[in-house]
């Protein structure tokens, strides 16, 4: 039909008068538009079909001019890559704006110029991009989909104890010190420091270097950072944790249900890593408090690429303040160290010197879009110089005495994004640590030890997203470790030396199930280790299982059998001047079995209106342990054989949110036993039991403020006492009752701590904060023995007490 015509019965139909050059119309003819559309409908149809432009003046008038320059006509349909089928209502975006949207056969048009690149995006799909190579071409384009697969995030319970805390769907807890608030006692997130707050967890000696979690050692826990297994853990010989709490991103602790990718421990897992998540702009900090100072920059070297250095050191060489007194003090009785001291009081002079320092690197390059290598590097070392002389009865008496502890190590990984749903890591790693003690006296004696291991392994894990529910991973481990003891003594001469090297392979399988609309988490895998020198397979299966009975109650169920080749002793309590007396070890298979555990847990928690309930039993039974990894001070001290222990017990938290105020009320409660059947008393106490905990907290946050008062009170650990009804007075002789038949007295600590946040005009950062440890300068016995005193002859008793009290002082500029 004639243009001219159709456009005159539209002005009928419509009531509106069309304004035109006869030359814009003459000869133009076109099929009519469907009388049933409306008028805005025609006239697109109209300008579609046709080389004119139409404007619509308040529905009275339209004006029709020629178009000038008309771009093509850009067509194409869009199918899904899974079933081929058509997809419906994908967007059709040009410079952040949809242009079209294809129909239920998948179709779309668009006009577009050869300089276009469109994206095409749907939900549930991956967006592509696409470039217009030939806008002259009638053939419409062909485009496929490819399915988006995420991985639904786990639900988290957050602000556990305090901000920057929380809780897992597969049972870790989770810290994030760049967001993490304050606890009572802390003013910075140390690691090692913030997990004794969970239940479960404790440092029968006020120590890093000796957390027991659910009864276990020290030595049966697992320390990664970035990859790299640690050996070491303290600075100031435990007081202190050498990990940085001004680097880390993220810190992931497990009691049980850990992933199969982490073997060699039958305890927790600490898992420490630097890499951040995103992206972070230049920084610059430096802080100092009364033990250390230290300094943090991260530079972007470009857009796929950075460069991050972070170093700590003691300010002990310059000043003494009245905090390294207190962990001096604390640190340093009962060793050999202060034995001279209280053994000579004539004349008695000492020069000391103690010193600590860490460091990290961080090198992070992406290569193209898929790839990504990280290098990281780490070295840590404490070292003490003590020298002591005396005069008595006009004989001059001195020693030289030197202990240095230190941990280096490396990992390099390469991370590879296939696609959406599949990646590979691989990393290589190194750790290596010393522990030296040198010895010399003026009667000419020296006497060294040193106890060094070398660890270095590869792992590769590869990662498969099934669906937005499942995934799949499975990876392979290879793990060497060599462990060598050095004693060299001078008059009398005698020297050993003992190297002995333990090589695994580990094959993981672990699957994934997460759907959060039926509040189900179910993770399932297997930890297959072959051991080489014994020719030995061990499987460790492990489970997590959570089921979310309604929005605010969630039942969790942890299982897992694991396994561990090396583990720390202590030979004789004056080993390393009895500061630091353990020493690893690896095992043999025979007198110093492949520890064994095998634990199972069930969690039952309520969140609602701000109130969290938390309650947690749990089983476990650690097999293979011998009596020199258990620091035993009794009639045991000399004693080698091998046994097991059996832990049970409860843990239960209660905590309340109120706007700016945060309060947490836990219990823990264990049942720990040993059971050494070839000793006379096969079952008795675990040196590492302690019955009740009890911690309180009271935290308020508003703005840049932040407060924290708390108490912990403990039952007393274990304790061996004397059989006074067999001593002989005129020849005394340590004749023990039944081990550990009694107990310490109870622990009990209060603590603050506050910081306050500023900025200035500039955008410089500014942090200060102050801690009180032991505000009531309470007493706490920790530990207690009996000996012979050489100069009395007679029984004394030996007690250890926890730090007095204590402030520390902290203050930190950010760039």
């Amino acid at each position: 039909m004639p243009f001219k015509k159709i456009i005159i019965e539209i002005e009928q139909q419509h009531g509106v008068s069309f304004n035109y050059t006869e030359n814009n119309i003459e000869g133009l003819e076109l099929i009519p538009p469907n009388s049933s559309l409306s008028l805005e409908q025609k006239l697109e149809y109209l300008s579609k079909n046709s080389h004119l432009a139409f404007e619509n003046i308040g529905n009275r008038f339209i004006n029709i001019y020629k178009k000038e320059n008309e771009k093509p006509l850009i067509c194409g349909y869009v199918f899904s890559a899974k079933d081929k089928k058509p997809i419906e209502n994908a967007n059709i975006s040009f410079l952040s704006k949809t242009q079209a949207s294809t129909d239920s056969n998948g179709y779309f048009e668009f006009r577009g110029n050869n300089k276009n690149q469109f994206l095409i995006s749907h939900v549930g799909f991956v967006t592509k991009k696409m470039a217009i190579l030939n806008p002259d071409s009638k053939d419409c384009l062909q485009i496929v989909l490819e399915p988006e697969i995420t991985e639904l995030k786990e639900i988290k319970t957050n602000a556990i104890l305090a901000s920057g805390i929380s809780k897992n769907a597969d049972g870790s807890f989770e810290i994030k010190p760049k967001k993490f608030g304050i606890l009572p006692g802390l003013i910075e997130p140390d690691a090692l420091q913030t997990m004794q707050q969970i239940p479960g967890v404790n440092s029968i000696d006020e120590s890093v270097s000796s957390i027991n979690v659910r009864g276990g050692t020290h030595d049966q826990n697992l320390f990664l950072w970035n990859g790299i297994r640690m050996y070491q853990t303290g600075h100031f010989f435990g007081l202190i944790s050498v990990f940085n709490p001004n680097l880390a991103h993220t810190i992931s602790i497990y009691k049980n249900g850990s992933s199969a990718f982490y073997g060699e421990s039958v305890s927790s897992v600490v898992a420490i890593s630097s890499t951040p998540e995103k992206a972070e702009k230049n920084t610059v900090s430096a802080g100092i408090n009364m033990i250390n100072a230290d300094i943090y920059g991260k530079y972007n070297l470009s857009k796929k690429s950075y460069i991050e250095i972070s170093a700590r050191k003691s300010i002990t060489d310059y000043v003494e303040t009245p905090t390294y007194k207190e962990y001096f003090n604390k640190v340093f009785q009962n060793t050999t160290i202060t034995d001279f001291s209280d053994k000579q009081n004539v004349n008695y002079q000492s020069d000391k010197k103690f010193g600590f320092y860490d460091a990290t690197l961080k090198f992070a390059q992406k290569i193209g879009s898929k790839d990504e290598v990280i290098l990281d590097l780490i070295t840590i070392k404490d070292k003490l110089e003590v020298f002591q002389s005396a005069t008595v009865y006009d004989i001059n008496k001195s020693e030289n005495n030197v202990l240095r502890q230190q941990n280096y190590g490396g990992n390099l990984s390469w991370k590879r994004n296939w696609n959406s749903f599949n990646t590979t890591k691989i990393n290589v790693y190194n750790s290596a640590y010393e522990l030296l003690a040198d010895q010399s006296t003026s009667e000419g004696q020296i006497v060294i030890q040193e106890n060094t291991v070398n660890n270095n392994g590869i792992n590769l894990e590869n990662n498969h997203i099934l669906s937005s529910k499942f995934t799949f991973n499975n990876g392979y481990q290879f793990n060497e470790v060599g462990i060598t003891n050095l004693e060299d003594v001078t008059n009398p001469d005698f020297y050993r030396k003992v190297k002995d090297v333990l090589r695994t392979h580990a094959l993981i399988l672990e699957g994934k199930y997460n759907d959060t609309i039926s509040r189900i988490y179910f993770k399932a895998g297997a930890r297959i280790n072959y051991i080489e020198k014994f020719k030995k397979i061990i499987p460790e299966p492990r489970i997590q299982l959570g089921y979310g009975i309604s929005k605010s109650l969630n039942l969790e169920l942890l299982g897992e059998l694991k396994s561990q080749n090396s583990q720390q002793i202590i030979e004789l309590q004056k080993d390393y001047f009895g500061i630091e007396k353990r020493r690893w070890i690896i095992s043999n298979n025979t007198t110093i079995p492949i520890q064994k555990s095998r634990q199972i847990s069930l969690n039952l928690s309520y969140i609602k209106n701000d109130w969290l309930f938390d309650v947690e039993n749990f089983y476990k039974k650690v097999a293979g342990i011998t009596t020199s990894s258990q620091g035993f001070q009794n009639q045991l001290e000399f004693v080698k054989t091998t046994g097991d222990y059996t832990v049970w017990g409860t843990e239960m938290l209660i905590q309340k949110k109120m706007n700016h105020f945060l309060t947490w009320l836990s219990y823990t409660y264990n049942h720990n036993n040993y059971h050494f059947s070839h000793y006379e008393f096969p079952i008795f106490p675990n040196n590492f039991e302690v019955m009740h905990t009890v911690s309180w907290a009271g935290i308020y946050e508003k703005n840049n403020f932040k407060i924290a008062l708390g108490t912990k009170w403990t039952s007393g650990r274990p304790k061996t006492s004397p059989d006074n009804s067999q001593i002989d007075p005129s020849n005394p002789t340590l004749i023990y009752n039944r081990p550990n038949n009694t107990n310490l007295h109870i622990f009990s600590q209060v603590n603050f701590s506050t910081t306050y946040k500023w900025e200035s005009d500039n955008g410089i950062q500014y942090k200060l904060g102050i801690s009180i440890l032991n505000i009531l300068n309470r007493k706490n016995e920790i530990s207690e023995y009996y000996r012979i005193s050489s100069l009395t002859n007679s029984i004394e008793e030996v007690e250890t007490f926890s730090l007095q009290r204590t402030p520390n002082l902290s203050f930190r500029i950010s760039l």
